[in-house]
């Protein structure tokens, strides 16, 4: 059961963060596209986990920086949007699955077709 509201919070605090994100005036912040992917907060809600993925983004270490930078803002304005005993304290981990994704979708679009004309092939509706 306690799993659950665990699962309630971390959306709670991903749907925070995620408007929150755009108020930030920091350059290297405000200039990103960014997407928070996921939440992990943990059971004694001191500490919260925020992976974050960037798209338009030229250097990514000055824009996790900006983001440790932004963090007691961040931390100070979700504490007052979501009503919690603990505000955690928050830390971002840049998260590449979207671009790792990006990238597998690219090179299975440019995967070249097989050969029909080889006779060495098998095809299935050949094999009886």
């Amino acid at each position: 059961m306690a799993s659950n509201r665990i699962g309630r919070i971390n959306e709670e605090i991903r749907k925070e963060l995620s408007a929150l994100l755009r108020t930030v005036k920091d350059p290297r912040v405000a200039e990103a596209m960014l997407t928070i992917t996921h939440v992990d907060t943990t059971p004694d809600l001191r500490q919260c986990r925020v992976y974050v993925s960037a798209l338009n983004c030229k250097d990514e270490k000055e824009l996790m920086r900006g983001l440790k930078s932004a963090a007691g803002f961040l931390r100070r304005e979700l504490g007052s949007r979501v009503d919690l005993r603990y505000t955690p304290e928050l830390q971002f981990i840049a998260d590449d699955s979207i671009a790792y994704g990006a990238h597998i979708l690219d090179m299975l679009n440019h995967v070249k077709p097989a050969n029909p004309e080889n006779e060495n092939i098998v095809l299935p509706e050949d094999i009886k």
